[in-house]
Protein backbone atom coordinates (compact mmCIF):
# COMPACT_ATOMS: atom_id res chain seq x y z
CA UNK A 1 0.00 0.00 0.00
CA UNK A 2 1.15 3.36 -0.45
CA UNK A 3 1.99 5.88 1.88
CA UNK A 4 -0.25 9.38 0.99
CA UNK A 5 2.47 12.04 1.36
CA UNK A 6 1.77 14.64 3.89
CA UNK A 7 -0.45 18.13 3.12
CA UNK A 8 -2.63 16.68 0.35
CA UNK A 9 -5.54 19.34 0.08
CA UNK A 10 -8.72 18.27 0.77
CA UNK A 11 -10.49 19.73 -1.82
CA UNK A 12 -8.61 20.63 -5.06
CA UNK A 13 -10.23 24.23 -6.20
CA UNK A 14 -9.92 27.14 -9.05
CA UNK A 15 -7.39 29.64 -8.79
CA UNK A 16 -9.58 32.25 -10.81
CA UNK A 17 -8.72 35.71 -10.47
CA UNK A 18 -5.71 35.35 -7.77
CA UNK A 19 -8.63 33.28 -5.37
CA UNK A 20 -9.46 29.48 -4.46
CA UNK A 21 -12.79 29.17 -5.08
CA UNK A 22 -15.57 26.37 -5.70
CA UNK A 23 -16.94 25.58 -8.79
CA UNK A 24 -19.85 27.64 -9.44
CA UNK A 25 -22.90 25.42 -8.72
CA UNK A 26 -20.54 23.62 -5.92
CA UNK A 27 -19.92 20.38 -7.87
CA UNK A 28 -16.75 18.25 -7.30
CA UNK A 29 -15.13 14.46 -8.43
CA UNK A 30 -13.26 11.94 -6.57
CA UNK A 31 -9.14 11.95 -7.74
CA UNK A 32 -8.20 8.61 -6.63
CA UNK A 33 -4.30 7.41 -6.49
CA UNK A 34 -3.80 4.57 -9.04
CA UNK A 35 -2.54 1.69 -6.78
CA UNK A 36 -5.30 1.87 -4.22
CA UNK A 37 -7.77 3.05 -7.10
CA UNK A 38 -9.69 4.44 -3.98
CA UNK A 39 -10.51 8.06 -3.96
CA UNK A 40 -8.22 11.11 -1.36
CA UNK A 41 -9.87 13.75 -2.36
CA UNK A 42 -11.93 15.87 -4.48
CA UNK A 43 -11.29 18.71 -7.02
CA UNK A 44 -13.70 21.97 -8.22
CA UNK A 45 -15.67 19.99 -11.24
CA UNK A 46 -15.85 23.10 -13.73
CA UNK A 47 -18.31 24.35 -15.94
CA UNK A 48 -19.23 26.60 -18.81
CA UNK A 49 -19.69 29.50 -15.23
CA UNK A 50 -16.31 28.96 -14.49
CA UNK A 51 -14.42 29.12 -17.73
CA UNK A 52 -16.52 32.64 -18.17
CA UNK A 53 -15.22 33.73 -14.58
CA UNK A 54 -11.77 32.67 -15.62
CA UNK A 55 -11.98 34.22 -18.85
CA UNK A 56 -13.22 37.39 -17.35
CA UNK A 57 -10.66 37.85 -15.17
CA UNK A 58 -7.85 37.47 -17.90
CA UNK A 59 -9.00 39.67 -20.02
CA UNK A 60 -9.43 42.23 -16.97
CA UNK A 61 -5.40 41.45 -16.00
CA UNK A 62 -4.56 41.02 -20.12
CA UNK A 63 -3.94 45.06 -20.56
CA UNK A 64 -1.57 45.44 -17.33
CA UNK A 65 0.23 41.96 -17.95
CA UNK A 66 1.07 42.48 -21.83
CA UNK A 67 2.17 46.01 -21.43
CA UNK A 68 4.67 45.51 -18.97
CA UNK A 69 8.69 44.99 -20.00
CA UNK A 70 9.41 42.03 -21.55
CA UNK A 71 12.56 42.37 -18.62
CA UNK A 72 9.62 42.60 -16.17
CA UNK A 73 7.65 39.89 -17.49
CA UNK A 74 11.34 37.73 -17.08
CA UNK A 75 12.04 38.79 -13.37
CA UNK A 76 8.37 37.49 -12.25
CA UNK A 77 9.38 34.41 -14.47
CA UNK A 78 12.43 33.93 -12.79
CA UNK A 79 11.21 34.04 -9.35
CA UNK A 80 8.30 31.68 -9.93
CA UNK A 81 10.99 28.99 -11.39
CA UNK A 82 12.52 29.81 -7.71
CA UNK A 83 9.76 28.76 -6.11
CA UNK A 84 9.02 26.01 -8.13
CA UNK A 85 12.72 24.13 -7.56
CA UNK A 86 12.06 25.13 -3.28
CA UNK A 87 8.79 22.53 -3.31
CA UNK A 88 10.88 19.50 -5.01
CA UNK A 89 10.17 17.26 -2.38
CA UNK A 90 6.59 18.12 -2.17
CA UNK A 91 5.90 18.66 -5.79
CA UNK A 92 8.16 14.90 -6.63
CA UNK A 93 5.98 13.33 -3.89
CA UNK A 94 2.47 14.42 -5.18
CA UNK A 95 3.22 13.59 -9.00
CA UNK A 96 4.34 10.08 -7.87
CA UNK A 97 1.53 9.66 -5.26
CA UNK A 98 -1.03 11.05 -7.87
CA UNK A 99 0.25 9.68 -11.43
CA UNK A 100 1.84 6.33 -10.08
CA UNK A 101 4.98 8.00 -11.80
CA UNK A 102 8.36 6.12 -9.76
CA UNK A 103 9.21 8.74 -7.34
CA UNK A 104 13.04 8.90 -8.67
CA UNK A 105 11.48 9.79 -11.97
CA UNK A 106 9.26 12.39 -10.84
CA UNK A 107 12.16 14.10 -8.84
CA UNK A 108 13.28 15.27 -11.75
CA UNK A 109 9.94 17.20 -12.69
CA UNK A 110 10.79 20.49 -10.49
CA UNK A 111 13.92 20.88 -11.91
CA UNK A 112 12.95 20.54 -15.54
CA UNK A 113 9.67 22.74 -14.98
CA UNK A 114 11.85 25.63 -13.17
CA UNK A 115 13.90 25.67 -15.90
CA UNK A 116 11.24 26.00 -18.47
CA UNK A 117 10.43 29.10 -16.94
CA UNK A 118 14.12 30.24 -17.03
CA UNK A 119 14.78 29.64 -20.16
CA UNK A 120 11.54 31.29 -21.65
CA UNK A 121 12.55 34.50 -19.76
CA UNK A 122 15.78 34.48 -21.12
CA UNK A 123 14.36 34.26 -24.53
CA UNK A 124 12.00 37.21 -24.23
CA UNK A 125 14.58 38.87 -23.33
CA UNK A 126 16.94 38.35 -25.62
CA UNK A 127 14.62 38.06 -28.62
CA UNK A 128 14.97 40.53 -31.25
CA UNK A 129 12.54 41.95 -34.05
CA UNK A 130 12.82 42.35 -37.35
CA UNK A 131 13.61 45.62 -39.79
CA UNK A 132 13.42 45.77 -43.36
CA UNK A 133 15.01 48.80 -46.05
CA UNK A 134 13.44 49.09 -49.45
CA UNK A 135 16.42 50.98 -50.84
CA UNK A 136 15.97 54.86 -49.62
CA UNK A 137 12.18 54.59 -50.14
CA UNK A 138 10.53 52.61 -47.61
CA UNK A 139 11.63 51.27 -44.32
CA UNK A 140 9.99 48.04 -42.37
CA UNK A 141 9.60 47.10 -38.66
CA UNK A 142 8.11 44.58 -37.17
CA UNK A 143 5.83 44.12 -34.33
CA UNK A 144 5.16 41.48 -31.84
CA UNK A 145 2.13 41.67 -29.67
CA UNK A 146 0.41 39.50 -27.01
CA UNK A 147 -2.28 37.58 -29.06
CA UNK A 148 -4.44 37.38 -25.88
CA UNK A 149 -6.31 34.86 -23.34
CA UNK A 150 -4.68 31.54 -23.95
CA UNK A 151 -6.62 28.32 -23.43
CA UNK A 152 -4.05 26.04 -22.03
CA UNK A 153 -5.21 22.61 -21.87
CA UNK A 154 -2.77 19.88 -20.34
CA UNK A 155 -2.15 15.84 -20.18
CA UNK A 156 -1.66 13.61 -17.24
CA UNK A 157 1.58 12.38 -17.77
CA UNK A 158 4.10 14.06 -16.15
CA UNK A 159 1.79 17.09 -15.78
CA UNK A 160 3.56 19.29 -13.81
CA UNK A 161 6.32 19.38 -15.81
CA UNK A 162 3.99 19.88 -19.28
CA UNK A 163 1.89 22.67 -17.19
CA UNK A 164 5.28 24.61 -17.10
CA UNK A 165 6.35 23.92 -20.75
CA UNK A 166 2.81 25.86 -21.86
CA UNK A 167 2.65 28.26 -18.92
CA UNK A 168 6.17 29.71 -18.81
CA UNK A 169 6.45 30.32 -22.98
CA UNK A 170 2.10 32.14 -22.52
CA UNK A 171 3.53 34.02 -19.67
CA UNK A 172 6.91 35.53 -21.34
CA UNK A 173 4.64 36.41 -24.63
CA UNK A 174 2.59 38.74 -22.27
CA UNK A 175 -1.03 36.24 -22.34
CA UNK A 176 -3.28 35.93 -19.82
CA UNK A 177 -4.70 32.39 -19.84
CA UNK A 178 -7.00 30.01 -18.18
CA UNK A 179 -5.21 26.23 -17.15
CA UNK A 180 -7.34 23.53 -17.68
CA UNK A 181 -4.89 20.50 -15.83
CA UNK A 182 -6.13 16.47 -16.25
CA UNK A 183 -9.18 15.44 -14.47
CA UNK A 184 -7.10 12.58 -13.68
CA UNK A 185 -4.16 14.14 -11.99
CA UNK A 186 -5.05 17.26 -10.65
CA UNK A 187 -3.08 16.93 -7.63
CA UNK A 188 0.34 18.66 -8.48
CA UNK A 189 -1.50 21.92 -10.12
CA UNK A 190 -2.85 22.36 -6.58
CA UNK A 191 0.52 23.87 -6.00
CA UNK A 192 1.00 26.00 -8.87
CA UNK A 193 -1.62 29.12 -6.97
CA UNK A 194 1.21 29.06 -3.68
CA UNK A 195 3.82 29.37 -6.07
CA UNK A 196 2.30 32.33 -8.30
CA UNK A 197 1.02 34.12 -5.05
CA UNK A 198 4.80 33.81 -4.01
CA UNK A 199 6.50 35.00 -7.21
CA UNK A 200 3.82 37.78 -7.22
CA UNK A 201 1.65 37.40 -10.17
CA UNK A 202 -0.55 39.75 -10.55
CA UNK A 203 -3.94 38.45 -9.79
CA UNK A 204 -6.35 37.37 -12.84
CA UNK A 205 -2.81 36.73 -15.53
CA UNK A 206 -3.21 33.04 -14.31
CA UNK A 207 -6.17 30.88 -13.90
CA UNK A 208 -6.76 27.36 -13.29
CA UNK A 209 -10.07 25.62 -14.09
CA UNK A 210 -10.24 22.00 -12.80
CA UNK A 211 -12.73 19.67 -14.72
CA UNK A 212 -13.43 17.18 -17.08
CA UNK A 213 -12.35 17.45 -20.04
CA UNK A 214 -16.08 17.29 -22.22
CA UNK A 215 -16.97 20.13 -19.95
CA UNK A 216 -14.34 22.31 -18.76
CA UNK A 217 -12.60 21.88 -21.71
CA UNK A 218 -14.80 22.16 -24.24
CA UNK A 219 -15.74 25.23 -22.66
CA UNK A 220 -12.66 26.74 -23.05
CA UNK A 221 -12.34 25.85 -26.73
CA UNK A 222 -15.98 27.06 -27.03
CA UNK A 223 -15.80 30.87 -25.33
CA UNK A 224 -15.33 33.18 -28.03
CA UNK A 225 -12.44 35.57 -26.04
CA UNK A 226 -9.89 32.90 -26.10
CA UNK A 227 -8.25 33.31 -29.06
CA UNK A 228 -5.21 30.60 -28.66
CA UNK A 229 -5.60 27.10 -27.71
CA UNK A 230 -2.68 24.91 -26.67
CA UNK A 231 -2.99 21.25 -26.26
CA UNK A 232 -1.80 18.17 -25.64
CA UNK A 233 -3.01 15.00 -25.48
CA UNK A 234 -4.53 12.62 -28.02
CA UNK A 235 -4.84 12.89 -31.15
CA UNK A 236 -8.96 12.04 -31.35
CA UNK A 237 -9.14 14.88 -28.61
CA UNK A 238 -7.10 16.90 -31.14
CA UNK A 239 -9.05 16.65 -33.70
CA UNK A 240 -12.44 17.75 -32.05
CA UNK A 241 -11.05 20.55 -30.65
CA UNK A 242 -9.73 21.80 -34.03
CA UNK A 243 -13.24 21.06 -35.03
CA UNK A 244 -14.24 22.98 -32.72
CA UNK A 245 -12.07 26.02 -32.61
CA UNK A 246 -13.04 26.58 -36.22
CA UNK A 247 -16.45 28.43 -35.31
CA UNK A 248 -14.59 31.24 -34.25
CA UNK A 249 -11.10 30.44 -36.01
CA UNK A 250 -8.86 30.29 -33.32
CA UNK A 251 -4.89 29.68 -33.22
CA UNK A 252 -4.24 26.04 -32.23
CA UNK A 253 -1.04 24.15 -31.23
CA UNK A 254 -2.13 20.44 -31.31
CA UNK A 255 1.21 17.51 -29.55
CA UNK A 256 -0.74 14.80 -30.14
CA UNK A 257 -0.26 11.16 -30.44
CA UNK A 258 2.60 8.79 -31.12
CA UNK A 259 4.13 5.56 -32.03
CA UNK A 260 7.41 6.00 -32.66
CA UNK A 261 9.69 3.79 -34.17
CA UNK A 262 13.43 2.61 -33.06
CA UNK A 263 15.62 1.49 -35.93
CA UNK A 264 18.11 -0.64 -34.94
CA UNK A 265 20.92 -1.56 -38.20
CA UNK A 266 23.09 -4.60 -37.42
CA UNK A 267 25.73 -2.03 -37.11
CA UNK A 268 24.76 -0.31 -34.22
CA UNK A 269 26.31 -0.62 -30.67
CA UNK A 270 24.04 -3.19 -29.20
CA UNK A 271 24.06 -2.05 -25.61
CA UNK A 272 23.68 1.60 -25.95
CA UNK A 273 20.59 0.60 -28.44
CA UNK A 274 19.07 -1.69 -25.74
CA UNK A 275 19.41 0.86 -23.14
CA UNK A 276 18.02 3.75 -25.18
CA UNK A 277 15.12 1.12 -26.04
CA UNK A 278 14.72 -0.68 -22.47
CA UNK A 279 14.31 3.44 -21.09
CA UNK A 280 12.77 4.64 -23.75
CA UNK A 281 9.74 2.66 -24.14
CA UNK A 282 9.52 2.03 -20.21
CA UNK A 283 10.18 4.36 -18.26
CA UNK A 284 7.16 7.20 -17.20
CA UNK A 285 5.50 3.84 -17.38
CA UNK A 286 5.56 3.64 -20.94
CA UNK A 287 3.12 6.56 -20.64
CA UNK A 288 4.74 9.04 -22.98
CA UNK A 289 4.37 10.72 -25.92
CA UNK A 290 7.88 9.83 -27.53
CA UNK A 291 8.03 6.88 -26.32
CA UNK A 292 9.90 4.12 -28.90
CA UNK A 293 7.28 1.52 -29.12
CA UNK A 294 7.78 0.23 -32.28
CA UNK A 295 11.72 -1.76 -32.55
CA UNK A 296 12.28 -2.39 -36.25
CA UNK A 297 15.55 -4.47 -35.94
CA UNK A 298 18.20 -5.80 -39.16
CA UNK A 299 17.58 -9.30 -38.99
CA UNK A 300 21.34 -10.34 -38.82
CA UNK A 301 20.58 -8.91 -35.48
CA UNK A 302 16.64 -9.81 -34.63
CA UNK A 303 16.88 -13.00 -32.71
CA UNK A 304 19.81 -10.99 -30.43
CA UNK A 305 18.00 -8.38 -29.83
CA UNK A 306 14.69 -9.32 -29.15
CA UNK A 307 15.83 -11.97 -26.67
CA UNK A 308 17.99 -9.56 -25.07
CA UNK A 309 15.35 -7.20 -25.06
CA UNK A 310 12.71 -9.54 -23.82
CA UNK A 311 15.13 -10.97 -20.78
CA UNK A 312 15.74 -6.78 -19.33
CA UNK A 313 11.99 -6.45 -19.61
CA UNK A 314 11.47 -8.81 -17.05
CA UNK A 315 14.17 -7.87 -15.17
CA UNK A 316 12.68 -3.86 -14.82
CA UNK A 317 11.76 -3.17 -11.19
CA UNK A 318 7.76 -3.19 -11.12
CA UNK A 319 6.46 -1.89 -7.75
CA UNK A 320 5.10 0.99 -5.17
CA UNK A 321 5.69 4.28 -6.92
CA UNK A 322 7.11 5.75 -3.73
CA UNK A 323 9.83 2.91 -3.44
CA UNK A 324 13.38 4.43 -4.81
CA UNK A 325 14.11 0.82 -6.19
CA UNK A 326 11.29 1.39 -8.41
CA UNK A 327 11.80 1.58 -12.53
CA UNK A 328 7.66 0.94 -13.15
CA UNK A 329 5.03 2.37 -11.26
CA UNK A 330 1.75 1.91 -11.38
CA UNK A 331 -0.65 3.53 -14.45
CA UNK A 332 -2.68 6.38 -14.11
CA UNK A 333 -5.63 4.97 -14.18
CA UNK A 334 -8.04 1.98 -13.98
CA UNK A 335 -9.82 3.71 -17.43
CA UNK A 336 -6.16 3.68 -19.32
CA UNK A 337 -5.37 0.29 -17.13
CA UNK A 338 -7.93 -1.64 -18.79
CA UNK A 339 -7.18 -0.06 -22.33
CA UNK A 340 -3.77 -1.22 -21.34
CA UNK A 341 -4.27 -4.59 -20.83
CA UNK A 342 -6.76 -4.74 -23.34
CA UNK A 343 -4.05 -4.01 -26.23
CA UNK A 344 -1.90 -6.89 -24.31
CA UNK A 345 -4.80 -9.54 -25.03
CA UNK A 346 -5.48 -7.83 -28.62
CA UNK A 347 -1.30 -8.55 -29.04
CA UNK A 348 -1.66 -12.07 -27.78
CA UNK A 349 -3.20 -12.96 -30.58
CA UNK A 350 -1.24 -10.83 -33.09
CA UNK A 351 1.90 -12.12 -32.32
CA UNK A 352 4.42 -13.67 -30.26
CA UNK A 353 4.47 -12.66 -26.35
CA UNK A 354 8.39 -12.67 -25.55
CA UNK A 355 8.04 -11.13 -21.82
CA UNK A 356 5.51 -9.69 -19.72
CA UNK A 357 1.84 -9.26 -20.41
CA UNK A 358 0.52 -9.95 -16.81
CA UNK A 359 0.57 -8.66 -13.53
CA UNK A 360 3.49 -9.14 -11.45
CA UNK A 361 3.04 -12.27 -9.27
CA UNK A 362 4.26 -10.08 -5.76
CA UNK A 363 1.47 -6.44 -6.26
CA UNK A 364 -1.76 -8.19 -5.92
CA UNK A 365 -3.68 -4.85 -6.43
CA UNK A 366 -2.87 -1.65 -8.42
CA UNK A 367 -2.55 -0.65 -11.83
CA UNK A 368 0.89 -2.84 -12.23
CA UNK A 369 1.62 -4.48 -15.51
CA UNK A 370 4.97 -6.36 -16.27
CA UNK A 371 6.84 -4.74 -19.15
CA UNK A 372 5.94 -6.32 -22.18
CA UNK A 373 7.39 -7.27 -25.51
CA UNK A 374 5.84 -8.74 -28.33
CA UNK A 375 7.88 -10.41 -31.30
CA UNK A 376 7.50 -10.78 -34.88
CA UNK A 377 4.62 -8.11 -34.91
CA UNK A 378 3.30 -7.44 -38.60
CA UNK A 379 3.10 -4.38 -39.80
CA UNK A 380 -1.19 -4.41 -39.89
CA UNK A 381 -1.14 -5.50 -36.20
CA UNK A 382 -3.18 -3.16 -33.78
CA UNK A 383 -0.39 -3.18 -31.11
CA UNK A 384 1.80 -2.14 -34.57
CA UNK A 385 -0.39 0.72 -35.85
CA UNK A 386 -2.26 2.30 -32.65
CA UNK A 387 -1.04 4.06 -29.57
CA UNK A 388 -1.33 1.95 -26.48
CA UNK A 389 0.57 4.10 -24.06
CA UNK A 390 1.70 2.43 -22.08
CA UNK A 391 5.09 -0.37 -21.13
CA UNK A 392 4.36 -2.41 -23.85
CA UNK A 393 6.87 -2.44 -27.24
CA UNK A 394 6.19 -4.02 -30.59
CA UNK A 395 9.64 -5.95 -32.56
CA UNK A 396 9.71 -6.80 -35.94
CA UNK A 397 12.58 -7.53 -38.57
CA UNK A 398 13.42 -5.65 -41.34
CA UNK A 399 16.28 -6.89 -44.21
CA UNK A 400 17.18 -3.72 -46.57
CA UNK A 401 17.05 0.22 -45.58
CA UNK A 402 14.30 0.78 -47.99
CA UNK A 403 12.20 -1.63 -45.93
CA UNK A 404 13.27 -0.09 -42.62
CA UNK A 405 11.98 3.09 -44.18
CA UNK A 406 8.57 1.52 -44.95
CA UNK A 407 7.63 0.21 -42.04
CA UNK A 408 9.26 3.39 -39.84
CA UNK A 409 6.20 5.65 -41.55
CA UNK A 410 3.90 2.84 -41.95
CA UNK A 411 1.46 4.31 -39.49
CA UNK A 412 -0.81 7.69 -38.77
CA UNK A 413 1.47 8.85 -36.48
CA UNK A 414 4.40 10.89 -36.90
CA UNK A 415 5.84 12.35 -34.21
CA UNK A 416 9.67 11.18 -33.03
CA UNK A 417 12.00 8.51 -34.37
CA UNK A 418 15.24 7.00 -33.60
CA UNK A 419 17.99 5.59 -35.61
CA UNK A 420 20.93 3.67 -34.45
CA UNK A 421 23.62 3.10 -36.98
CA UNK A 422 27.60 3.41 -37.08
CA UNK A 423 27.04 4.45 -40.54
CA UNK A 424 26.57 8.15 -40.18
CA UNK A 425 25.58 8.54 -43.68
CA UNK A 426 22.78 5.99 -43.79
CA UNK A 427 21.92 7.75 -40.45
CA UNK A 428 21.17 11.21 -42.16
CA UNK A 429 19.70 9.16 -44.73
CA UNK A 430 16.77 7.93 -42.94
CA UNK A 431 16.62 11.08 -40.70
CA UNK A 432 15.53 12.39 -43.95
CA UNK A 433 13.05 9.90 -45.12
CA UNK A 434 11.39 8.99 -41.62
CA UNK A 435 8.03 10.94 -41.43
CA UNK A 436 8.52 12.45 -37.71
CA UNK A 437 9.04 15.65 -36.40
CA UNK A 438 12.10 14.98 -34.49
CA UNK A 439 14.75 12.53 -34.87
CA UNK A 440 17.86 11.17 -32.88
CA UNK A 441 20.66 9.07 -34.16
CA UNK A 442 22.64 7.70 -31.84
CA UNK A 443 20.93 9.26 -29.02
CA UNK A 444 17.63 8.57 -26.95
CA UNK A 445 15.46 11.81 -26.37
CA UNK A 446 17.88 14.25 -25.24
CA UNK A 447 16.40 17.68 -25.65
CA UNK A 448 17.05 21.11 -26.40
CA UNK A 449 14.56 23.93 -25.53
CA UNK A 450 16.00 25.48 -28.23
CA UNK A 451 14.82 23.35 -30.71
CA UNK A 452 11.43 22.75 -32.56
CA UNK A 453 9.15 19.90 -30.42
CA UNK A 454 6.00 18.56 -32.35
CA UNK A 455 4.85 16.02 -34.92
CA UNK A 456 3.69 15.39 -38.50
CA UNK A 457 0.84 13.33 -39.88
CA UNK A 458 -1.69 12.85 -36.89
CA UNK A 459 1.32 13.33 -34.25
CA UNK A 460 -0.08 16.98 -34.34
CA UNK A 461 0.08 20.67 -35.56
CA UNK A 462 2.43 23.51 -35.24
CA UNK A 463 5.72 23.40 -33.34
CA UNK A 464 6.82 24.75 -29.41
CA UNK A 465 9.77 25.35 -28.20
CA UNK A 466 12.24 28.26 -28.68
CA UNK A 467 11.38 31.19 -30.47
CA UNK A 468 8.52 28.70 -31.82
CA UNK A 469 6.44 29.17 -28.95
CA UNK A 470 7.12 32.81 -29.11
CA UNK A 471 5.47 33.18 -32.36
CA UNK A 472 2.44 30.97 -31.63
CA UNK A 473 1.57 33.14 -28.36
CA UNK A 474 2.15 36.81 -29.96
CA UNK A 475 1.37 38.40 -33.20
CA UNK A 476 3.04 39.93 -35.71
CA UNK A 477 2.39 43.13 -37.45
CA UNK A 478 4.48 45.07 -40.26
CA UNK A 479 4.99 48.55 -39.92
CA UNK A 480 5.93 50.75 -43.49
CA UNK A 481 7.21 54.21 -43.45
CA UNK A 482 7.85 56.38 -46.15
CA UNK A 483 11.29 57.79 -45.73
CA UNK A 484 11.10 59.84 -48.83
CA UNK A 485 8.90 61.41 -51.26
CA UNK A 486 5.94 58.70 -52.35
CA UNK A 487 4.56 57.90 -55.69
CA UNK A 488 1.65 56.61 -56.02
CA UNK A 489 0.19 56.45 -59.83
CA UNK A 490 -2.31 59.54 -59.43
CA UNK A 491 -5.85 57.06 -60.98
CA UNK A 492 -8.47 59.60 -61.65
CA UNK A 493 -6.37 62.81 -61.47
CA UNK A 494 -6.85 66.07 -63.82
Amino acid sequence: MSTAPEGLPSTIRHWIGGELVDAADGRTFDVTDPVSNTAYTQAARGARDDVQRAVEAARAAFPGWSSISNRERARVLYRIADSVEARHDRLAQFESYDSGLPITQAKGQARRAAENFRYFADVIVALGEEAFRQGGEQFSYVVRTAVGVAGLITPWNTPFMLESWKLAPALASGCTLILKPAEWTPLSASLWPEIFAEAGVPAGVVNIVHGIGEEAGQALVDHPDVPLISFTGSTDTGRHIIRSSAEHLKTTSMELGGKSPVVVFADADIEAALDSVVFGVFSLNGERCTAGSRVLVERPLYEEFTRRLAERAERVRVGLPSDPATEVGALVHTEHYERVLNYVEIGKKEARLVAGGARPDHLTEGNYLQPTVFADVPRDARIFQEEIFGPVVAVAPFDEETEAIELANATQFGLAAYIWTSDLKRGHRIAHAVESGMVWINSHNVRDLRTPFGGVKASGVGREGGAHSIDFYTESKIVHVALGDVHTPRFGAV
